[in-house]
């Protein structure tokens, strides 16, 4: 089990995708596909939609909240998101979804050290505030 700080509570469960670098919900991700869009992030093209997503932090504007909202109520979205740095548009965008759509995303925050340690493709479980790496 991973020491989390839950910014907004649910359970979850999916495969990992692991970013390298900051994504911008603004630009850099395309909400209708679920797709990182930005061609020079190093996982552009990577389909973000059903998996717990796990980044170092988000990067851009107050655009945030639109994108990761409109991207859960498509269906598009990420299942859970695991973050290094809190973010208050992040949050927001969960917490849109949740009120307007009635979809609930959680969200939590590790250290930088443990972030490091997810490998895409592993499956996470997020339950009662704890994140679980399954063989």
């Amino acid at each position: 089990m991973i020491a989390v700080t839950v910014l907004h509570e649910g359970d979850a469960e999916g495969p990992l995708l692991v970013l390298d670098e900051p994504l911008s919900f603004w630009g850099g991700f395309d909400p209708q596909t679920g797709r990182v869009v930005d061609q020079h992030h190093p996982q552009a093209g990577a389909l973000a939609g059903g998996t717990v997503l796990a980044l170092p932090e988000t990067r851009g504007s107050a655009g945030t909240p639109a994108g990761v909202a409109e991207a859960i109520r498509k269906g598009c979205g990420p299942v859970a998101i695991i973050t290094a740095k809190k973010d208050v548009n992040l949050v927001a965008g969960v917490m849109t979804a949740r009120q307007l759509y009635d979809i609930c995303v959680p969200v939590v925050e590790v250290a930088q050290d443990e972030l490091s340690k997810l490998t895409t493709g592993q499956t996470a479980r997020l339950s009662g505030g704890n994140l679980t790496i399954l063989p």
